[in-house]
């Protein structure tokens, strides 16, 4: 409900900015009758030609004209933004349902054909894994690299944004931090060997990465002793790393996906169809796949659109703006 609200209130914004931009037009713009400033065929000449007729009214002509070009810019431009704020708020709405399917999915998957969740060390424990490592640096990951994007978000102060944006991707590193404390209490209680597989180096890799990417960001970012010239070497890197930790995380949960489903459905030996005859599990924990992938994408496409991007305040490019004296 929260989420449908939030997105109203972004067109209902997009509307109120589009009417601003019609209202900015001259009044004759409105009007269904050209202006009459002349009598002559000159007036059917293009723009280029008033300056050399110089016939009567001339030059109160070309100051029409000249205003009637800047009025229909003007509205051109309006209206540009306005269908790039619409296809904004169509993908991010699609990223939010995809990053919910995720969470479902992968819930569904645990609960239903891995028997469940629990803290004991057995299999059950090992369920967590999944769930927190799709939650965390899939969904919530992607959903806070995209907060700066929303064009809601721009008229407004900065700072709360920064530390929304700074708190869900802690949040998604605990989850993080915490499906690797599952995995690994699981393997040390049944004697399972650590970091054996191309999925749990990647994964490990990811999560470090992660976490140097957030303490960076909040020394470059939030901590008020840090310089300017630090803020911007680090600025573009944080961009760049930003998106490579997306591509790991997604690479790293479809791969434990195809890992788990191998180890799992063997056949006769546990009593499971095997994964070669596509069992309804499969079914579910590959869909799982297809749906981290998409969000992925869609991300990735809010990331790289550079009309998306926060338009950064006059005040930012002049001097470091530290936490508490943030930018309007």
């Amino acid at each position: 409900m929260f989420t449908m609200i939030y997105i109203i209130c972004g067109f209902w914004m997009c509307c109120i900015q589009y009417s601003h931009c019609i209202l900015r037009a001259p009044d004759h713009m409105h009007d269904s009758t050209p202006p009459n400033t002349c009598s002559t065929p000159s007036e059917c000449l293009p723009l280029s030609q008033w300056n050399e007729t110089m016939e009567c009214g001339s030059e109160l002509a070309v100051d029409t004209m000249k205003k009637e070009l800047k009025s229909r810019a003007i509205l051109a431009d309006c209206s540009t933004r306005m269908r790039s704020i619409v296809s904004f708020y169509f993908c991010y709405l699609l990223c939010l349902c995809l990053g919910i399917a995720c969470v479902v999915f992968v819930s569904i998957w645990n609960s239903q054909w891995r028997g469940g969740f629990a803290w004991d060390g057995s299999a059950l424990q090992f369920n967590w894994h999944p769930v927190l490592m799709v939650t965390g640096l899939v969904v919530l990951y992607g959903n806070g690299a995209v907060l700066y994007r929303i064009p809601l978000t721009w008229g407004q102060n900065k700072l709360p944004w920064k530390l929304l944006h700074a708190g869900v991707m802690l949040l998604a590193l605990l989850c993080s931090i915490l499906g690797l404390c599952a995995v690994f209490d699981f393997h040390h209680t049944n004697s399972t060997p650590n970091l054996y597989s191309l999925h749990s180096w990647i994964g490990i890799c990811t999560t470090a990465l992660f976490t140097t990417q957030w303490v960076m960001g909040l020394a470059g970012f939030l901590l008020p002793c840090s310089p300017m010239s630090f803020r911007k070497l680090l600025k573009p890197a944080h961009v760049w790393m930003g998106g490579c930790i997306l591509i790991l995380s997604i690479v790293s949960c479809i791969s434990g996906i195809n890992e788990k489903l191998f180890f799992a459905l063997k056949g006769t030996t546990n009593g499971t169809m095997p994964y070669g005859n596509l069992p309804p599990e499969a079914l579910v924990a590959n869909s799982l796949g297809v749906l981290i992938v998409a969000f992925g994408l869609v991300v990735l496409k809010i990331l790289s659109n550079q009309k998306w991007q926060r338009p950064e305040p006059r005040s930012e490019d002049l001097g470091y703006s530290p936490l508490l004296q943030d930018d309007s």
